[in-house]
């Protein structure tokens, strides 16, 4: 996230996130990525793709990718999101994710929806996202691709049930 340095940019910021977090979080309806901006001291500044997906992992999450305690976990420094195997954290976007799940010692119960089904995302917006979490909140993590997500959504396509903890382990 970027530094916001006047405090109506911060409230356009947070007013987007919490819009975009309503969807994540239970809603039904698809949402579409769309262009988030922040007003800079009389300038723009567009988010990057991945940013802007990220809007909608960001209520869960939070901005800074910290998570919520005992309830969502973090993405800064999660085994799971820096997996050596993309397939780990694909998979976890395209199926969700049911049951705890211990990340960095600490175990978490939240439910995370599927984004391959219900809630679509496309392979684009899948390998942005994860590129940009794989890339930020102090991770150095390769690169996800529009063509890994596809080979996993297709390797997948008839998988109703979500992703458990041991099912990740088993991937890694």
């Amino acid at each position: 996230m970027r530094t916001v340095r006047n405090w109506g940019a911060a409230a356009v910021l947070l007013s987007a996130i919490g819009a975009a977090g309503l969807t994540a979080c239970g809603g039904k309806e698809p949402r579409p990525a769309q262009e988030t901006t922040a007003v800079q001291s009389g300038g723009t500044v567009a988010l990057n793709p991945g940013e802007q997906v990220f809007q909608r992992c960001a209520t869960c999450h939070q901005p800074n990718g910290q998570g919520l305690a005992t309830t969502y976990p973090p993405l800064a420094g999660s085994e799971f999101a820096n997996a050596r195997n993309p397939a780990v954290p694909i998979r976890v976007l395209l199926h969700g994710l049911s049951g705890p799940i211990t990340v960095k010692g600490i175990q978490f119960s939240g439910l995370m929806p599927q984004y391959g089904t219900g809630i679509e995302m496309s392979d684009q917006e899948i390998a942005d996202v994860l590129t940009y979490v794989r890339s930020s909140f102090g991770n150095s993590s390769s690169a996800i691709t529009p063509e890994m997500v596809a080979k996993e959504r297709a390797a997948t396509k008839d998988q109703k049930a979500s992703m458990t903890e041991p099912d990740l382990k088993k991937l890694m």
